[in-house]
Formats: C-alpha cells, sequence, structure tokens
C-alpha cells in the first residue's frame, strides 16, 4: 500500500521523529486542495494552522511515508502531533482508495489517484481558542501575538514564519502586515 502525508505546518520543516516515516526529505508542494487557516491556540501558546472550513482553500504539501499500513500511517503520525492514542481515529484523518472522499480536502480521490496512492494521513485539528472549539478573529490573533512575551513569542513567530509560503492565509497576510512577521 503506497500511503502519502498531507501536512502545512510544523511537520513541513519540523518533521522531529516523523522524519523516520517519510521517504523524502522534500515535501512535494502539488497536494489536493483545503480551507487552512492560523486558527488554533496550541498547548505550548503557539498558533497553529489547522483546517477551518471557511478559509479560503490552499495547496496542501505531501510526502510518502515509508509504512505500508494505514494504522501505523496514523498512529505515527498521532504519536508525532502529541494527540492521546485514545484520540487518533478522531484526530488523525484517513482515507483509503475506494472510501469516499473527505468534505474539506478538495478532490483527493482524483488527486490520489493521479499521484498513484492507495491512502492518506493528515492532521484532522480544528480551530481553538481560549480552551473552547472556536474559531478566533483576526482581530483576537492579533491581540494574542502582540501580547506575547519571552519563548512562548519566539516560539510563535517561529511557526508562522517557518509555515511554507505556499499556505498563504488571509490570518498569514494581517499577521505579516500588522506585527511585520514574515520570512
Amino acid at each position: 500500500m503506497k500511503i502519502a502525508c498531507l501536512g502545512w505546518g510544523s511537520l513541513i520543516w519540523n518533521p522531529q521523529k516523523f522524519e523516520k516515516q517519510l521517504k523524502a526529505k522534500d515535501w512535494n508542494s502539488d497536494g489536493p486542495l483545503a480551507p487552512i487557516e492560523f486558527a488554533r491556540q496550541s498547548n505550548n501558546g503557539r498558533i497553529t494552522l489547522v483546517i477551518e472550513p471557511t478559509a479560503v482553500p490552499v495547496k496542501l504539501l505531501w510526502n510518502i511515508m515509508t509504512t505500508t499500513d494505514l494504522k501505523s500511517a496514523r498512529d505515527a503520525l498521532g504519536d508525532r502531533e502529541g494527540i492521546h492514542p485514545s484520540q487518533w481515529e478522531s484526530l488523525i484523518g484517513t482515507w483509503e482508495r475506494g472510501n469516499q472522499e473527505p468534505e474539506l480536502i478538495q478532490d483527493l480521490s482524483q488527486w490520489a489517484t493521479k499521484q498513484d496512492l492507495d491512502a492518506v494521513v493528515w492532521t484532522a485539528l480544528g480551530p481553538k481558542f481560549n480552551n473552547r472549539n472556536t474559531l478566533p478573529s483576526i482581530e483576537q490573533v492579533l491581540e494574542y501575538l502582540n501580547g506575547l512575551t519571552g519563548d512562548k513569542c519566539i516560539k510563535s513567530k517561529e511557526y508562522i514564519e517557518c509555515a511554507p509560503q505556499q499556505i498563504d492565509t488571509e490570518y498569514r497576510r494581517q499577521i505579516k502586515a500588522d506585527l511585520r512577521w514574515g520570512c
């Protein structure tokens, strides 16, 4: 089974232990489209990229995984993302040839067929802000980022600046304009 992993955030530039799960160091930039935005306040204080249904779709990145087992691929990505194993099935998206494609990843089946893929995995976290599963406004994100200090500020700025340039979102453009954060 040929399995790909989709990515759009730190998985691309800082795969950590997940690097061993990937066949290539460099990610392909011609993935399917999905609505991605800087809309999640993570546990370490960063504002991170997640699938957000109302965002404008952007072209994702992808890489072939070394495993040929879909469950192993899902579990490895869940582990890398720091998701508790009891939540891997719900927070790690999977698609397998012949199954219905996910609602928020446009034309995944067609794209995967073109790439000769049998299965695909991705992180399926959604928006979160102030410990609520809600989409923060750009004003809330800017106020939050502007108020950060020390390590949280450094890590947040690093995440936003190191995210792949093709992940060009509305919030990213506003953060760059207002805070002057950008590569």
